[in-house]
């Protein structure tokens, strides 16, 4: 990064050379001296670097794998506003899945009723109707008083849960979830920033083009621009390898920093595989929760260090590479 360009002012110099920083200057107004503070004049570089971020609520992600390290984009967005990305081709290119969507086909089949017979339908068609109208005549035969208390009751329990599924159902839609730069289940993963600054400005279609502030980015980003800070830049390549080492050697911050961006990428990627092996509950998020918790010292340090000691670090490391594993098999790399 090159040093604060220095103010000009039109005053000759013995010399062409930059004076120091310390240096007084002649102010020009009334001929006194005053000294410059440049550091108090300009943004520190790390807010400069991040002023094109801040803005447009996108961030630049480094992210380390077996076969590699990449560069890609991120941003979070209410799910209403975002359409997932689409993996049906995805999908027809996994033999396994396309082999286990064709069993569940044939299991849902299965439990339905076909009836090939016309007559037999027919009389199926008529038995039922038979019923119904039994069951209407004595529903009129019952005294209406109990049933009108019934059908009130029934009524409002209906009500109250169609309320509290559409509470739930809004704040589904205003939680913030991630959107990767991916595209038809492939996360776009680049080898230098200046590969990611030319797809980017290129037009290709992504998952992040929906996005409001996308053609801005289009237009301003520069390859300077992609330096992910520290919390973005992610190691999956030493996760497995770290848990591998025991409970002694399990690093804190790699392992929930990896459990993070894995839960993102399952996601925003649409895997549900990786999602349910970090779900709440899961061996992989009772350590990710005991490893917190150790992270923040205490009492409850002391508590999360006794829940790692319970924690099979075989169990933890082989979950951790089959995470590896299908989160790598959905980068495409681009170079």
């Amino acid at each position: 990064m090159g040093s604060p360009k220095h103010t000009e002012v039109s005053v000759a110099r013995q010399s062409p050379q930059r004076p120091d920083a310390d240096e007084p200057e002649l102010d020009e107004t009334d001929g006194t001296l005053e000294e410059i503070d440049e550091d108090a004049e300009r943004p520190s570089a790390r807010e400069a670097d991040r002023a094109l971020w801040d803005e447009l609520r996108i961030d630049p992600v480094e992210i380390a794998l077996p076969a590699g390290t990449g560069f890609t984009l991120r941003a979070y967005r209410p799910a209403r506003e975002l359409t997932p990305t689409d993996v049906a081709e995805r999908d027809q290119d996994d033999p396994f899945l396309a082999r286990r969507q064709a069993v569940e086909t044939d299991v849902e089949d299965d439990d339905e009723v076909v009836i090939l017979d016309e007559e037999l339908a027919a009389e199926f068609a008529e038995a039922e109707a038979e019923e119904a109208e039994k069951a209407d005549g004595k529903s009129r035969r019952r005294k209406p008083t109990a049933d009108a208390d019934a059908a009130d009751a029934d009524t409002d329990a209906d009500a109250t849960e169609e309320s509290d599924a559409d509470d739930a159902e809004d704040e589904a839609d205003d939680e913030e979830v991630p959107v990767f730069l991916s595209h038809r289940g492939k996360l776009l993963l680049f080898k230098t920033p200046e590969s990611l600054v030319s797809f980017v400005r290129s037009g290709a279609p992504n998952d992040m083009s929906q996005l409001d502030s996308w053609n801005e980015l289009s237009e301003r980003v520069e390859p300077a621009d992609i330096v992910p800070l520290d919390e973005d830049t992610y190691e999956l390549d030493l996760v497995v390898e770290n848990l591998r080492g025991g409970h002694d050697t399990w690093d804190s911050t790699l392992l929930i920093e990896a459990g993070e961006v894995a839960r993102d990428i399952a996601y925003a990627l649409r895997l549900p595989a990786v999602l349910d092996m970090l779900s709440a509950g899961s061996s992989l998020d009772d350590l990710d929760e005991a490893l917190r918790a150790t992270a923040n010292g205490g009492i409850g340090g002391f508590l999360g260090r006794r829940r790692l000691k319970k924690i099979g670090a075989q169990t933890a490391s082989l979950g951790w590479r089959t995470i590896v594993g299908k989160i790598s098999a959905v980068v495409d790399w681009r170079d």
